[in-house]
């Protein structure tokens, strides 16, 4: 049986009982790391010696469960996620691709500091992201002992947080990490993700009690550091549960979206629903709810822009993914698509 410790629960029971219940060499086991397409892999809770196999034909990522083969060289089953946080690839040349960052977690903390003009629109399209995750989306505020006006920034980054949780933690002091360390209570796993230089890794090794991921000075210019995290790693956290910290990333690009946009953006949707026509573009439209909220002051323009540019990206890259499955479609078919298809670029 998979160890309960290192996050085994009934729905990745399900799902490996879907598949036959397959396990060779004490797994299914977790990956824990990732490098160049090999996969760490522990297989208990208290493993000291994992596994270390190839990803060859394997879509994982950390915090995956897996099942190797036989011969102990690759990934032979991912089991099924039960939550994941996926952008889209950031890499160039790469065209509607998932870029999954982190599996089967329970929480998603998204990190900003308080030593940082305040980004509004970023933190809506990690709210998007974390949303569609499955995991629940949390905030974390960083470096309190040294910000200025922190009433001001909390309450700027507030006003687009849909009413998820703000923490404000200091990895220095320790202030403000008992409730995140409490969201890890009964093998619970917590995801990490910010930009570089937002303070994550000073808050990781105080999680987790240890200096395990190593720690840089910011810019003093424009509060800004170095990738200190070089890889998404599974951590285990000193009172139990587990920690998925990521390396710092610029891009946050949508992936395809469920109910994401919809719920980063509860307050604007709600204001929709009191249109007078069902069909409102919320332009020049007479009785339109959000026009009257930006009127009033009650609603950013801002923050609406920003919801209808989300709205388009998510178009966009689902136009792309129709696309090229009909491309797809048309080679499994044994029909190359003609250089005047609109399809083909």
């Amino acid at each position: 049986m998979p160890d309960v410790l290192l996050g085994w629960d009934e729905h990745l029971d399900a799902a490996w009982q879907e598949l036959g219940e397959p396990g060779a060499h004490g797994t299914p086991g977790r990956v824990s790391r990732i490098d160049r397409g090999w996969s760490t892999i522990l297989r208990r809770a208290t493993d000291v010696e994992p596994l270390r196999v190839r990803n060859i034909g394997a879509d994982v990522a950390v915090g995956d469960w897996v099942v190797v083969d036989e011969a102990i060289e690759r990934v032979a089953h991912v089991i099924g996620r039960r939550s994941a946080f996926v952008r889209r690839a950031s890499h160039e040349g790469d065209r509607a691709e998932a870029d999954v960052l982190a599996a089967n977690i329970d929480v998603v903390f998204l990190v900003h500091a308080l030593t940082a003009p305040p980004n509004q629109r970023r933190l809506e399209r990690e709210l998007v992201l974390a949303f569609d995750s499955g995991a629940q989306p949390e905030i974390v505020l960083t470096k309190p002992d040294v910000a200025d006006d922190i009433e001001t920034t909390v309450a700027e980054l507030r006003a687009v947080a849909a009413g998820v949780p703000v923490h404000i933690a200091s990895g220095i002091t320790g202030v403000g990490l008992e409730p995140i360390r409490a969201a890890a209570v009964g093998g619970r796993t917590l995801a990490f993700f910010g930009a570089s230089g937002v303070g994550k890794s000073t808050l990781v090794n105080s999680l987790i009690g240890r200096q395990e991921m190593a720690t840089s000075e910011v810019r003093k210019h424009d509060q800004r550091g170095r990738h200190t995290t070089v890889a998404t790693q599974l951590l285990p956290l000193a009172d139990g549960g587990w920690l998925i910290d990521t390396p710092g990333f610029r891009a946050v690009s949508l992936w395809l979206s469920g109910r994401g946009i919809e719920r980063a953006f509860i307050d604007v949707f709600d204001l929709m629903d009191d249109c007078r026509f069902r069909d409102c573009k919320h332009d020049q439209e007479p009785g339109c709810a959000v026009r009257a909220a930006i009127t009033a002051g009650e609603l950013d323009p801002l923050r609406f822009a920003s919801l209808r540019r989300l709205v388009a990206e998510e178009a966009a890259l689902e136009e792309e993914q129709a696309r090229r499955q009909r491309i797809a479609d048309r080679r499994k078919g044994g029909r190359e698509p003609l250089d005047d298809d609109p399809d083909v670029e």
